[in-house]
């Protein structure tokens, strides 16, 4: 056995084990597609240092750890700053990623998660190095799958790479949000990014019984998996599969830059019965973004103390939070109060005994989306 197949083997048994891997069809095609074949342009690694928080240093097909770190059981970064890729550049970057190759055990969860069966046809949305649209085609035939991705560079990539392969589902460059009518109705919608809110032609692209899954989000950075269920009506719902999960949000749903702050000393102050542990558990900030879906979290060193402001970009409306003398205190400012608006959802959630996500409902109407326990 070569290093790349033992390598691939060690990575498919540790997915059995740790059970993101469950079912004989979704083994075979997991043994069937080698991961290395759709990084062969490299990927980013991250470094940290003394001159920056974090950044990124490009892994190149050839390098010594290169075939090891294909087969790791995590993301790969393999795209910056919407352009840069790592044959781009020499030594570290520090820019944003954006896009990658999704660590396998989540992507064989998600494709477990589908609940496919033979003969099914799936449109995915974000084909990104191909990787998890190569594993659809080996369970489903390459005839049953349409992928569509945005970046006309990543999905020549990926085109290329499943070429290799020879594996030729019907690749599509466009907008995901607006998913693809000419192969409508599908069996089954899989999102490898995340969104705000599902699209409705998602769900009207779906045939009545089949499932929608995506991760939904938001701006406070805590997302979760739902798997929909499209109903005759025309609307879908379903539930939070937990987990944590995370994807870069698809790019019409990144937050918009912020300019310049409000001036954070000119708003009404009070003492509040909740601090800024809320923002930091996941659980707790997935229910405060439900209550401020258009606000963006920036941290401040200010007199001396920390402030954790949220600022509305569709309002102007923000709030800043602080611990002094052993109180929380919040100041607000704009037409909207945030802050109140966090201390009642959170305060109802509480009161029905903090529910975990999984007990999340998600419901998608042409009105819009709603997410409750």
């Amino acid at each position: 056995m070569t290093d790349q197949a033992q390598l691939h083997q060690q990575l498919v048994d540790r997915m059995m084990v740790g059970g993101s891997l469950r079912t004989e069809p979704w083994r075979r095609a997991a043994a069937a597609v080698p991961r290395h074949e759709f990084l062969r342009g490299g990927y980013f690694r991250r470094v940290t240092g003394p001159q920056f928080h974090t950044a990124w240093e490009p892994v190149q097909a050839g390098d010594p750890d290169w075939l090891d770190g294909c087969y790791t059981d995590e993301s790969l970064v393999t795209q910056v700053a919407g352009t840069i890729v790592p044959e781009d550049i020499r030594g570290p970057i520090t820019r944003e990623p954006t896009s990658s190759s999704t660590l396998p055990s989540l992507v064989l969860r998600m494709l477990e998660e589908l609940q496919v069966e033979d003969g099914h046809t799936v449109l995915e949305i974000g084909t990104g190095t191909g990787y998890s649209t190569a594993l659809l085609c080996a369970r489903l035939g390459a005839g049953n799958v349409t992928s569509i991705e945005c970046d006309p560079w990543v999905a020549s990539r990926a085109r290329t790479a499943l070429g290799h392969l020879a594996t030729y589902p019907t690749l599509v460059i466009g907008d995901g949000l607006l998913g693809h009518g000419a192969g409508e109705p599908y069996d089954r919608v899989i999102a490898t990014c995340g969104v705000r809110t599902v699209p409705m032609a998602w769900v009207e692209q779906t045939r009545p019984g089949g499932l929608i899954l995506a991760t939904v989000g938001g701006w406070l950075g805590s997302s979760e998996l739902a798997r929909l269920t499209v109903q005759g009506d025309g609307t879908a719902s379903g539930t939070l599969l937990g987990g944590a999960v995370s994807f870069m949000l698809a790019r019409p749903h990144t937050p918009p830059q912020l300019g310049l702050l409000p001036d954070l000393d000119d708003g009404k102050e009070r003492e509040t019965t909740i601090g800024t542990e809320v923002l930091e558990n996941w659980t707790s900030r997935f229910v405060v973004q439900l209550a401020v879906p258009n606000a963006q979290r920036v941290t401040l060193e200010r007199d001396g103390r920390t402030e954790d402001v949220l600022i509305d970009v569709k309002t102007g409306s923000w709030a800043a939070v602080y611990s002094e003398g052993g109180r929380w205190l919040v100041r607000q400012g704009g037409p909207e109060p945030l802050w109140d608006a966090v201390e009642e959802q959170f305060g109802r959630w509480c009161a029905a005994g903090a529910p975990a996500l999984e007990e999340f409902t998600m419901t998608v109407t042409p009105e819009g989306q709603t997410i409750c326990w």
